[in-house]
């Protein structure tokens, strides 16, 4: 017989309204055999764990749930469920690092460093050195222009022998002190980093860059060169020897590296270019002629004839009588198939050649303009006076102009040049491999072990760093009275949800009122109501049978039976507690990780994070998870003002409203839509929804007169809005039958609007 999955889901939940728990479970859980992809079905069936007590059958749903979303890169929905088995398992690590992790996905810097630090704790008191290492690593990335931490690192790593992760750490400690100009700290890290592993790209990179910046590219180019020396068949270390040589503006070095680069790598003649241009900043034209005359022919059958002219055009800009650019210039409109410019090629070749008493080339330019132009007299006569047209250059095959197909021309198209025309090179010194860098430029003996700073723990860095209750962040410039009126009306609101059940967001107000005022007497007694409260319905949980048949409502508010603790705390051994913190780690490092603890409020109010919490608080409402949602919500509403010329608070009243009546608090609902209905800016369209919300919540709170005002309040505005016209009837109704002397001005008023 097939499984019925809607009668099964029918069957459970009835159970569930007659607040039979372990039937509504199993059949629930048969729905999860036969589907387990259902993970709204496993969402509910971890939360009736959870009422049940059995945390570890719920963490397995919610863990499910979780991966799948981390999985498919749904990080806000991951949080949402790593955040509930958070609660209920609060010393697991692997959650811990999971939800840092996410957080720092999407750039919430407070929640992950936090999350982070609390991992330290426990592998700190793990005795796990180099995992509390990883972790600080990505406390550091949480902050990548903090190279002060960078570089405690990497003396960290290199006092756990871990040169690998050091030479890293110190990289990249350079690379951003190379961006921020600190070029002389930029070379000492990298320094650092090479001692550990001398070819590393990436260091040799920034360290080139930092030397090209202070204008010592040949200090750069040595130490470049002694990496390739150790690895000669390496193209990417020659590649990089040749970019120090142009940066160091010695052209022929350069060249002589490009030439080994090019026998390893044919494609990489283009290269040359850059050897050309340096030697044209050093006026020595006939060497930049030379160079681009030995890539000529692989440009054309590269097909890059128009970088080829360029260049050949900048060649002649420099030195206009020159013969063999000219005969260049020739070449490459040959290739290109444009007589017009062929033509007037010659001809400059003609005459610059007659001009420089070079008989043979202005021959062959003259043979070549007779064939292009035949009886041209001032041709013929200058090619008798020269011995009459070259043989070799009068049996050359013309290119067809009429042919839009520019494919290499045959053979016999190519010019002959004379050796005696190239002009020759200066010999220079033979490039030395092996010579030594100067003092201070080049790694230093490879026998030689690093300087490392001893005495480094870690310790202190999280007393310094994880959140304390005892911390106090008072505001000395802050009004007493302000502050004390501003608590009270907080207060207020934190004993109505201790009424209501919602402890956490009573602990999430008060721990927001001590970190905006301090500790205060107030705060303690409510957090100790709330302990007591937790305890004794601990107990109940425990005292209470399986099969109750007390009615169970399941939208009704659950405090959970264990809040999330302040930071992650090792378990007892053998019945002894875990000892209390020494003063282990070095005071940089904690002093940097202070500059963190006290830029932690500045981080928490940055605007930047608004639409993370924002599409969190979506995520977690999609979920029906209506208690994180209002957090997040109640986060970015703080990150938003009224009248800010976006429709950012609009939004949070709007939705922190609905969560509220989610939760059953329509008192609470009513104080958000209110807020959002007389925000400065709001449309009429927006203040008559909003104004529909407060009466209908106004009617779920059971004040039906107040409902009745509001109710008319829209009908006054539209008549038709949402079915306002039969709201007004129905309320009428309830209000008469309740009582029918209540309020019986609104009534009355109400029937003449509707009728």
């Amino acid at each position: 017989m097939a499984f019925d999955k809607a009668k099964t889901l029918r069957a459970a939940e009835k159970y569930l309204e007659l607040g039979k728990l372990a039937p509504a479970i199993k059949e629930y859980c048969q729905i999860v055999a036969v589907d387990p992809e259902d993970f709204t079905t496993v969402n509910m069936l971890g939360d009736l764990y959870v009422r049940m007590g059995n945390h570890n059958e719920a963490i397995g749903c919610f863990r499910r749930i979780a991966e799948h979303y981390r999985e498919q890169g749904f990080g806000l929905k991951a949080i949402a469920m790593y955040r509930k088995i958070d609660r209920l398992q609060p010393h697991n690590v692997e959650i811990a690092t999971h939800l840092a992790d996410l957080y720092a996905q999407q750039d919430l810097v407070v929640e992950a460093r936090t999350h982070y630090l609390s991992v330290i704790e426990a592998h700190n008191r793990a005795g796990k050195t180099s995992e509390v290492l990883d972790v600080l690593r990505k406390i550091a990335d949480l902050d990548p222009q903090n190279t002060a931490i960078r570089t405690r690192l990497a003396e960290s790593y290199l006092k756990e022998g871990m040169k690998a992760e050091a030479a890293t750490a110190f990289s990249e400690a350079g690379q951003i002190l190379v961006a921020r100009g600190a070029l002389d700290d930029a070379l000492a890290s990298f320094g650092k980093a090479l001692e550990m592993k001398p070819a590393e790209y990436v260091t040799l990179k920034g360290l080139l860059a930092a030397h090209c910046a202070r204008g010592t590219a040949d200090e750069a180019a040595e130490i470049i060169q002694q990496a390739s020396s150790d690895n000669p068949d390496d193209c990417e270390l020659l590649a990089m020897l040749a970019n120090a040589y142009v940066e160091a503006d010695e052209p022929h070095q350069a060249e002589r590296v490009t030439a080994l680069l090019v026998g390893k790598e044919p494609g990489a003649y283009l290269r040359f270019i850059q050897v050309a241009h340096l030697y044209l900043r050093h006026d020595k034209i006939n060497e930049a002629v030379r160079v681009v005359s030995g890539i000529t022919e692989q440009m054309l059958a590269e097909r890059e004839q128009n970088k080829l002219l360029d260049l050949v055009n900048e060649l002649l800009s420099c030195d206009s009588d020159n013969v063999q650019a000219l005969r260049l210039l020739v070449r490459a409109h040959w290739w290109l198939r444009d007589m017009e410019s062929v033509r007037a090629a010659l001809e400059r070749l003609a005459e610059t050649a007659q001009m420089a008493g070079l008989e043979q080339d202005e021959r062959y330019a003259l043979t070549q303009l007779n064939r292009l132009a035949p009886g041209q007299p001032d041709y013929v006569e200058r090619l008798n006076q020269l011995g009459g047209a070259e043989e070799y250059a009068s049996s050359e095959a013309l290119p067809d102009f009429d042919d839009d197909d520019h494919a290499p021309l045959t053979a016999t198209e190519e010019f002959v040049f004379n050796s005696e025309e190239v002009s020759t090179t200066t010999t220079e010194p033979e490039f030395e491999w092996n010579t030594v860098s100067e003092p201070g430029v080049g790694p230093t003996d490879a026998t030689a072990e690093p300087r490392i700073e001893h005495g480094f723990t870690f310790e202190s860095v999280v007393a310094e760093e994880l959140p304390s209750n005892a911390a106090v962040l008072n505001d000395h410039g802050s009004d007493e009275a302000r502050a004390a009126a501003i608590r009270q009306q907080e207060l207020e609101s934190v004993d109505f949800y201790i009424a209501q059940g919602y402890m956490d967001i009573a602990l999430d107000t008060l721990e927001l009122l001590e970190k905006q005022g301090g500790q205060h007497d107030d705060i303690v007694v409510r957090r100790q109501r709330i302990k007591n409260l937790e305890f004794g319905a601990e107990l109940e949980i425990e005292s209470e049978p399986v099969n109750s048949n007390e009615n169970v409502k399941p939208s009704a508010p659950i405090a959970p039976s264990v809040t999330q603790p302040d930071m992650y705390t090792a378990p007892a051994v053998n019945g002894t507690p875990p000892q209390q913190h020494s003063q282990l780690i070095d005071a940089g490092l904690a002093e940097i990780f202070e500059e963190y603890r006290a830029s932690s409020e500045n981080d928490a109010a940055a605007n930047g994070d608004y639409e993370t919490h924002y599409n969190l608080g979506l995520a977690y409402k999609e979920m029906d998870l209506f208690e994180e949602a209002l957090e997040e919500f109640q986060v970015a509403a703080k990150l938003s003002a009224p009248g800010d010329g976006t429709p950012r608070y609009l939004q949070c009243c709007n939705l922190l409203g609905h969560c509220f009546m989610q939760t059953g608090a329509p008192e609470l609902a009513i104080k958000w839509f209110d807020k959002g209905a007389n925000a400065p800016g709001i449309s009429e369209d927006e203040r008559l929804a909003l104004t529909y919300e407060i009466a209908a919540a106004y009617e779920t709170a059971g004040e039906l007169t107040r409902a009745l005002e509001f109710f008319t309040e829209v009908y006054g505005m539209n008549v038709s809005y949402r079915g306002v016209n039969e709201r007004l009837r129905t309320l009428k109704a309830r209000l008469s039958g309740k009582d029918g002397r209540l309020d019986r001005r609104s009534v009355t008023r109400s029937e003449q609007l509707v009728n």
